[in-house]
């Protein structure tokens, strides 16, 4: 059986993200209390191969008894002692993203009451959750990623992605906005020429040909492209051996427009060629245009 468990704190994106696993066959429940994950499990594993709970989802979020979800490292490594696998997914986004959704939305937290305000149950929310977070096999930060930006994400890197299959996402982004916290590997193209100093350039991004002649008629971007390829060439391999199957590269310039998203969609051409799921996300453009859609 495959399982996969969707957490993370409440906003960040985890219906649609169960929505989509349920489109692509998944027997999904949303909010399970973690003392019915064993029977559940149990159950499962009694069925034949292609019996309707064969492939699982399960959410698994702050709604849960306190208690148990401190407990949760110890449940996880009694489903791995029984054989099964599964794999954690957590969903989080900044804290001022999530208040602008939840304002948005006018939804109630499920932390939040009469003595607890909204920012402050998305705090308490972090703490609560850190024993998924910390256990989990894919963190997705949604920050400035909008509802069909995730469904696409999940498709291609959750359920696109082969058994043993290390799935690749290349993230540019600009380091006066700080480091992506689901970074597992971060190198800084700083080094290289800016365009932003070039005034008829600053209106364009990495993706734009104008920015690409700049960089390309610079012999520093190739080798800074190449020697990144070949490191990563050379190390890939030991993590998917050591049955990673997610790997989260972040490449970063100052604003994450130009150098950054250039060399990330290098990576991407490259590494597209060995893989099938590799994926390139681009922060700062994808929170420029949710600034220009609102």
């Amino acid at each position: 059986m495959k399982l996969i468990i969707v957490s993370g704190r409440s906003g960040s994106g985890k219906s649609t993200a169960l929505h989509v696993l349920e489109d692509l066959g998944f027997y999904c429940i949303d909010n399970l209390p973690i003392g019915l994950l064993f029977p559940l499990t149990k159950e499962a594993a009694a069925q034949e191969p292609a019996g309707r709970l064969h492939k699982m989802a399960v959410s698994i979020d702050a709604r849960n008894l306190s208690g148990e979800l401190a407990n949760f490292e110890v449940i996880h490594g009694r489903l791995k002692d029984t054989g099964i696998s599964a794999e954690i997914i957590f969903l989080d986004a900044d804290e001022q993203s999530l208040l602008q959704r939840f304002h948005a939305t006018r939804r109630k937290h499920p932390l939040s009451d009469d003595r607890t305000s909204l920012r402050e149950a998305i705090s308490s929310e972090k703490k609560l959750l850190e024993p998924l977070s910390n256990l989990a096999d894919l963190y997705i930060n949604t920050t400035g990623m909008g509802m069909y930006d995730l469904r696409d994400m999940v498709k291609q890197r959750v359920v696109g992605r082969k058994d043993q299959e290390l799935a690749l996402l290349f993230q540019s982004f600009g380091f006066k906005h700080g480091v992506p916290v689901d970074s597992d590997y971060v190198f800084d193209v700083r080094c290289l020429p800016n365009p932003h100093w070039d005034t008829s350039l600053r209106k364009f991004t990495g993706m734009d040909q104008p920015v690409i002649e700049f960089l390309e008629s610079e012999p520093m971007s190739a080798k800074m492209v190449q020697e990144i390829i070949a490191f990563l060439t050379s190390w890939l391999p030991a993590f998917a051996d050591s049955n990673r199957s997610y790997m989260t590269i972040s490449i970063g310039c100052t604003g994450g427009q130009h150098r950054s998203v250039y060399v990330c969609e290098q990576m991407g051409a490259h590494f597209r060629q060995h893989s099938n799921n590799v994926q390139v996300r681009h922060s700062e453009l994808l929170h420029l245009k949710t600034v220009q859609d609102a």
